[in-house]
């Protein structure tokens, strides 16, 4: 997505996180900060900390009352990460080697858990007035990612997942943040709880779509997404994908192949091969335009002025066409 809107908060975050991070130096004895500099360097969308400081910004024409939930969210965002490439055995993060290779599982634990203080660290420079709104929204959603999480494990061991409790799976794992960062931006700017309300509706949606997406991108999306392809398949990972494709004469394919670990080539090519017969990719394209309409619904209702309204509509538009 290239928005004018997009870069100009992207830089205005960027700065304030170099700022933020001065005080937690690489060079610390320790070497705890280590891991979280060069994971923040690897760069990303800086999707959640945008969105929450163009919530605010559409909520009262000023982004900056926002900067401590956008900082919170994306210190969150990469906690997560760091501990879920743990947790899948990930060797790729953006194209490059992920924490718990490079420094070890330990380490990569501990600065992870340093990163979740961090954004708690963050979060309290959050206005007085609004601080009690933006915590119960911030706990809330760190609890919930940690169950989705958890869900997304536990799958992994089932062969009877329904796409009902797919989507709930990644609801909880991925859209509850995103939809929490815009609710956080417009409560930092002073927002009613109704209109908070609004945003997560919006955000949730969008969430799902992006979730979706990265399913089909982990599976179907080359060399230009820069991780590991073909790592929920690896891992079994019960996916829209997986899950359309069990349903069907297909699905003899994913069962044999469950639980190998041989042969990881064959074992994606296999399945790769096995879901675009059973049309799997079509299917999770439909639901993830499904998801983006009902975005674009709620936002409708929001009422916003010409700029917002284009961004976050286009924000909405932007999951189904990103390449990584």
């Amino acid at each position: 997505m290239n928005h004018p809107m997009l870069s100009r908060l992207r830089e205005v975050f960027d700065a304030r996180l170099s700022d933020f991070l001065k005080d937690y130096p690489e060079d610390d004895v320790a070497g705890i900060y280590n891991p979280i500099h060069y994971l923040l360097a690897l760069g990303g969308k800086r999707l959640r900390p945008v969105v929450a400081l163009a919530a605010a910004e559409a909520e009262s024409d000023d982004a900056f009352p926002a900067l401590p939930v956008a900082m919170a969210v994306e210190l969150f965002h990469n906690f997560t990460l760091m501990h879920d490439d743990i947790m899948d055995a990930a060797p790729l993060r953006r194209g490059k080697q992920t924490v718990h290779l490079k420094w070890g599982e330990n380490a990569a634990i501990l600065s992870g858990d340093t990163m979740y203080t961090l954004a708690n660290v963050a979060l309290a420079e959050t206005r007085n007035a609004e601080y009690s709104a933006v915590a119960k929204w911030f706990h809330r959603t760190a609890l919930e990612v940690c169950l989705g999480q958890q869900l997304d494990i536990s799958f992994e061991n089932r062969n009877d997942v329904t796409l009902g409790e797919y989507i709930e799976m990644i609801r909880l794992k991925t859209s509850v943040l995103l939809a929490a960062s815009m609710a956080m931006g417009a409560a930092a700017a002073g927002a009613d709880e109704e209109r908070q309300k609004a945003w997560y509706r919006f955000g949730e949606q969008v969430g799902l779509a992006f979730q979706i997406q990265d399913d089909l991108l982990d599976t179907f999306g080359g060399d230009v997404v820069g991780k590991q392809i073909g790592g929920d398949i690896l891992a079994d990972k019960k996916t829209h994908l997986w899950i359309h494709t069990l349903a069907g004469r297909e699905g003899d394919v994913l069962r044999r192949w469950e639980g190998l670990a041989s042969n990881p080539d064959e074992k994606i090519e296999s399945i790769r091969n096995a879901m675009l017969s059973a049309g799997a990719d079509e299917v999770a394209r439909t639901a993830m335009h499904g998801h983006v309409e009902a975005a674009c619904a709620e936002l409708e209702k929001m009422n916003l002025n010409a700029d917002h309204d284009a961004f976050f509509r286009g924000i909405a538009l932007h999951v189904v066409e990103r390449v990584s």
